[in-house]
């Protein structure tokens, strides 16, 4: 029992299970969204499903991540005791729980609606393509960005089978929001990437550039924001959850200077997932009372 126990918790460390609440929060948005349509009502079995397609993606991504990146991982003193390089978990075994949750991702997909599973490959190229992307280009920001939007509008059509514009403005804000934060965790390797020919934002053209770019970015999210309750037509619980968020972003960007960069994790990791949380529940929230 205590070898099971500590090979899922192994595991659980490998994908960084607890940063699932990045886009996950999103993910219920975008059903919220689409079962408070008119013509549309609430399925357990639905929203269990768009769980498990967010936790299986994720899985797939994340473990495909840390083998991608296992010879880089050991040679970078911050990421050194990653489960691969420190021989936690070995690269075959990785490889197995990649595509095991891959095949898993796309068999629920597959059970949601015909619709999902012919895209559910599509959005694995794009989460699973993100790991490559920093070999050969500093817009690799903004295909995890990509990737992680998909969740909203994900959802949306795990309900609908349909595409509509408002889930479409929150994957912006998804994109906009997660290519920022992820510019500003790219800061603590920019020396690292520049001495292994990797690719990012910092390393190309320096810490200061770099934060300005994740500056104007999450400025876009705001604006997206502002867009999705003009939208939706939002409540007061809408705009209280847009403001905190917005505060949330605000405050990581005071936390993190180009000469300080100590404070990263707290911005990176606590921050942001305390933004998505907070804006979900009162987005969702506001949508039930509206919808009633």
């Amino acid at each position: 029992m205590g070898r099971l126990k500590n090979s899922v918790a192994g595991y659980f460390s490998l994908v960084r299970f607890s940063h699932t609440v990045f886009a996950m929060p999103f993910a219920l948005i975008g059903f919220a969204l689409a079962v408070t349509q008119p013509d549309q009502q609430f399925s357990l079995r639905l929203i269990l499903l768009i769980v498990l397609c967010m936790i299986f993606a994720r899985n797939a991504a994340m473990g495909f991540n840390r083998l991608a990146d296992k010879n880089f991982d050991a040679k970078n003193p911050r990421t050194s005791n990653r489960e691969i390089p420190a021989g936690k978990i070995k690269p075959k075994a990785a490889a197995l729980f990649v595509a095991v949750n891959a095949g898993l991702f796309i068999l629920s997909a597959g059970l949601i609606n015909r619709l999902t599973l012919f895209l559910s490959p599509v959005a694995l190229l794009i989460i699973l393509g993100y790991s490559l992307s920093k070999r050969f280009t500093f817009l690799c920001h903004f295909i995890l960005g990509l990737g992680l939007s998909l969740a909203p509008i994900g959802a949306y059509i795990s309900v609908t089978g349909s595409f509509a514009m408002l889930p479409v403005i929150y994957s912006l804000i998804v994109l906009t929001w997660v290519s920022g934060f992820d510019i500003i965790y790219a800061l603590q390797d920019d020396q690292f990437d520049r001495e292994n020919r990797l690719h990012s934002l910092p390393s190309a053209f320096g810490l200061r550039k770099a934060l300005f770019v994740s500056v104007v970015l999450h400025i876009l999210t705001f604006g997206f924001v502002l867009a999705a309750g003009f939208a939706g037509y939002a409540g007061l619980l809408f705009w209280t959850g847009a403001f905190l968020f917005s505060a949330l972003l605000i405050y990581q960007h005071s936390i993190v200077k180009p000469d300080d960069l100590s404070r990263v994790g707290l911005a990176f990791g606590t921050t942001n997932g305390i933004a998505s949380l907070v804006f979900a529940f009162f987005v969702i929230f506001d949508l039930i009372l509206s919808f009633r």
